[in-house]
């Protein structure tokens, strides 16, 4: 991404997963007044210029959703969230240079956090990747949508996790402080790394959301 005013940035949020320890599909866990699907999708529309695309697995059933919010379907049933991100960028194709990347299980997800990591998406690399408490969040990230041929290759492969993916391209991996430093950011949009993934988390997320 260069800073070029003419760039577009887009989004991609990723409904898939089984949500096993959720007991429920997670895009469908109440948040306010409509599906948690509903608000990050929301978080992203009124962030980024450029096409903001919700990718759901084969026979999901998707909720409700701001309007001008597309929607695409995984390829392949049950192969994770490389062929969720896989489907993403081929649904914006060259309608955008980058994109910020969100799983559903981010209800803290600000509209700050995103585009400081869009902003941060500098030559020479292809993804802006945070880490917290030692893990990598890829999938509460920015990359480039040229990242689409080695996301397919890695899937030829078999490979699955989306972990596997900022080891493939040239990634700018970015810690709490690395984060801090970046224009626009203070310690509470961190937040937006708070993920779900059991009734418990969802509570806690609640407790600890800043409208």
């Amino acid at each position: 991404m260069r800073d070029d005013p003419r760039m577009s940035n887009g989004a991609i949020l990723l409904l898939g997963g089984h949500s096993t320890r959720m007991g429920g599909s997670k895009a469908d866990l109440v948040w306010g007044e409509r599906s948690l699907a509903s608000h990050i999708a929301d978080v992203l529309t009124q962030t980024v210029d450029g096409p903001v695309v919700v990718v759901g697995a084969p026979g999901q059933v998707i909720p409700v959703l701001p309007v001008g919010v597309e929607i695409a379907t995984d390829a392949v049933p049950d192969q994770g969230p490389l062929r969720g991100l896989e489907a993403g960028l081929m649904a914006i194709g060259d309608r955008a240079d980058a994109v910020f990347v969100a799983s559903v299980d981010l209800p803290l997800l600000n509209s700050a956090f995103v585009r400081a990591l869009l902003a941060a998406l500098t030559d020479p690399f292809d993804a802006v990747v945070p880490i917290a408490d030692g893990h990598r969040h890829p999938l509460a990230a920015a990359y480039r949508t040229s990242v689409l041929a080695t996301v397919s290759a890695l899937l030829t492969e078999g490979v699955r996790g989306a972990n596997a993916l900022p080891d493939r391209i040239a990634s700018r991996i970015v810690d709490d402080q690395d984060l801090l430093a970046l224009p626009g950011l203070i310690p509470a949009d961190l937040e937006a790394l708070f993920n779900v993934n059991t009734p418990e988390d969802l509570a806690a997320a609640r407790l600890r959301f800043r409208p």
